[in-house]
């Protein structure tokens, strides 16, 4: 398929999306402004990013610290960027080098890579750096992630420990043929009136990020309020062939 042709498709898959999250919102009896959708590049080029963005999104991610480090500086500064997933702490001084506009990390999982994040956010001067703190609500040992007996402890750590680091949410990553979907979502509701209690938030200060391309309009109904979607905008993912 030709490149414009690609393009022609993400452009339509992305309206596609923005209209189904309105109306799994409105569904739910909540304004469609509630809730994110980030679209997530993973494996993409630049250039099918950027239609995407020129058709006026602004909230992109990525999974790997290697492709957000060389997509990012090609891309205009007034995205923002979300890293999607485990972040290891000897790639933390790259990440914000390299990604200044970096406005969320979703997957803070320790309070080691938290601490990382701190210094270097103080080191260098920038603004505090939103994070979400992935909680592993599937039990599943290949996904990273708290155990959500353990996210009250790393919440507070990042609130009240980690001075240059804003706390945003929670996120999770459901199972991966979605039939315990619902009750992994249920998981992650379940933590946030734990943490709004303990720490006297309120509920629309702890961000939700649930749901992917296979499971965001039931995430939103469930109360999500950032969505990650990557294939059904983009396509499926493209791997290198191993040799």
């Amino acid at each position: 398929m030709a490149a414009t042709a690609v393009e022609g498709v993400a452009l339509t898959a992305l309206r596609s999306v923005l209209h189904r999250a309105r109306q799994a919102a409105e569904q739910a009896g909540r304004r469609a402004g509630d809730v994110r959708v980030v679209a997530v590049g993973k494996t993409k080029p630049i250039s099918l990013i950027r239609q995407v963005y020129d058709a006026g999104h602004r909230c992109f991610g990525e999974n790997y610290v290697q492709e957000i480090i060389e997509k990012a500086p090609q891309l205009p500064e007034d995205i923002n960027w979300h890293f999607i997933g485990h972040l290891q702490s000897n790639k933390v001084k790259p990440l914000l080098a390299a990604v200044p506009n970096l406005d969320t990390v979703e997957g803070v999982d320790n309070a080691k890579v938290a601490n990382y994040l701190d210094r270097e956010v103080s080191r260098i001067g920038r603004p505090p750096l939103k994070v979400f703190v992935q909680v592993n609500t599937s039990g599943e040992a290949s996904k990273s992630g708290v155990e959500p007996s353990d996210c009250m402890e790393l919440v507070k750590h990042v609130k009240l420990g980690c001075p240059n680091l804003e706390f945003s949410g929670l996120m999770t990553i459901g199972m991966p043929d979605y039939s315990s979907t619902p009750e992994n979502f249920e998981t992650l509701l379940s933590c946030r009136t734990e943490v709004c209690k303990v720490l006297g938030m309120a509920e629309f200060q702890c961000e939700l990020s649930m749901g992917m391309s296979n499971d965001f309009e039931q995430a939103i109904k469930m109360g999500s309020t950032n969505v990650r979607i990557g294939s059904t905008i983009f396509g499926p993912r493209e791997y290198p062939k191993r040799q």
